[in-house]
């Protein structure tokens, strides 16, 4: 009896062994071959993978002709030309306009120099521009709102305006820095009659030139400019068109003390001897101009045209910079104050981008250095009909 339990509970135990070994055995037996065949799919997607690679990089090894697109530019005016090209030179003063060509180079833009104590224009580079062109005079225009808001009483050289916040600003540095809220601050107070009245007195929408063919008379707006009103005039020139001969008679007016004179263009040496200087109005700005100089040798010692610096002798400018939709422009108007021969120098630059008012100052600056090394400003002025005949006011002014 005891013998036959024994023997049942060993026959048990073994065949419970004997059942458990097939169901352990089919439970390893799965993992391990989806184990083998997610490692085969892994293998096989890499060699595809590196596949791919070697084509790819078989392709971009292969050499392939560049097609060369046309460079674009948003403006019509180019910036390098021969601005040479059709000028008139008899009459001109052939040494100064060898140092007007020199300094303005291959950039596509007009060199206006003239004597201010006469109106004679001693050189004139691209006539073609010089002439028939009106552009937006940028922050030249900032000259006249200076001497308009001087003149009125609105301000003193020293007079501190508000800018934004707690920023102020003087009248010498608004004009070296050429600061737009300052010169837009006195517009709105200057309001546009005051103002119309000083741009108009000073030449601009008038020809500055006496019997100049082809010259153009500019523009001035006959309202303030819906875009900006008074602050867009009198920071920017919103809507105002000068040209560069307006610029030079401007700064000549400024030169000699306050008499505008008509800028004369003798066209041959007959023309030159008897040359005879006409006034076209006498403006009473002597007592202002001292405030106005100060800022304007500002802007070449420390401010936006300091590319027009001499070490020997004193220049005193205004540049200029914005685009007029057709191109980018670079003005700078000046006069220097140096030996016995005082200049005027107004330099245009039309294209793209380096076309700015200190690029400009860059030019104006060249053509006093290259006269200066010629110890042109050191001669006496030769002695002319102009020297010796009273300037008598032109055509019924």
């Amino acid at each position: 009896m005891a013998k036959a339990a024994l023997f049942l509970l060993v026959s048990s135990l073994v065949g419970g062994l004997l059942s458990a070994a097939p169901a352990s055995r089919k439970k390893r037996s799965t993992p391990v071959r989806k184990t083998v065949t997610a490692r085969k799919s892994t293998t096989v997607k890499v060699r595809a993978t590196a596949r791919k690679r070697v084509r790819s990089s078989a392709k971009k090894r292969r050499p392939r002709s560049r097609v060369r697109r046309p460079a674009y530019s948003a403006w019509s005016e180019p910036t390098y030309a021969d601005s040479t090209a059709g000028d008139f030179i008899d009459g001109e003063d052939l040494e100064v306009r060898q140092a007007a060509v020199a300094a303005l180079g291959p950039f596509n833009g007009s060199v206006v120099v003239v004597d201010p104590d006469t109106g004679r224009i001693l050189a004139m580079v691209n006539q073609k521009l010089a002439l028939g062109g009106a552009f937006q005079p940028c922050s030249t225009i900032k000259v006249p709102v200076a001497f308009a808001a001087l003149s009125e009483g609105l301000i003193d050289r020293t007079t501190q305006v508000r800018l934004y916040g707690r920023t102020r600003m003087d009248l010498t540095h608004a004009l070296a820095r050429s600061n737009n809220p300052y010169f837009a601050n006195l517009g709105i107070k200057l309001g546009y009659d005051r103002m119309a009245y000083y741009a108009n007195l000073f030449g601009l929408g008038e020809k500055a030139g006496l019997d100049i063919p082809g010259e153009s008379p500019g523009y001035f707006p006959p309202a303030p400019p819906k875009n900006g009103g008074m602050g867009m005039l009198t920071s920017f020139g919103e809507e105002i068109q000068l040209t560069p001969l307006q610029l030079a008679a401007m700064m000549s007016a400024i030169a000699n003390g306050g008499t505008l004179y008509y800028l004369q263009y003798p066209r041959s040496q007959q023309e030159v001897e008897h040359f005879v200087p006409r006034i076209k109005r006498r403006l009473d700005i002597q007592d202002v101009i001292p405030e106005v100089k100060v800022g304007m040798q500002g802007a070449v010692e420390f401010g936006t045209a300091r590319r027009a610096y001499q070490a020997d002798s004193a220049v005193f400018g205004k540049t200029g910079t914005c685009t007029d939709r057709r191109t980018h422009l670079g003005w700078f108007g000046s006069f220097n104050d140096s030996g016995s021969r005082k200049l005027v120098v107004a330099v245009l630059l039309t294209g793209g981008r380096p076309s700015v008012g200190p690029m400009a100052a860059e030019v104006a600056g060249k053509v006093y250095q290259g006269l200066a090394r010629t110890n042109y400003f050191a001669a006496n002025p030769a002695v002319t009909p102009a020297a010796l005949v009273s300037t008598q006011p032109c055509c019924g002014q």
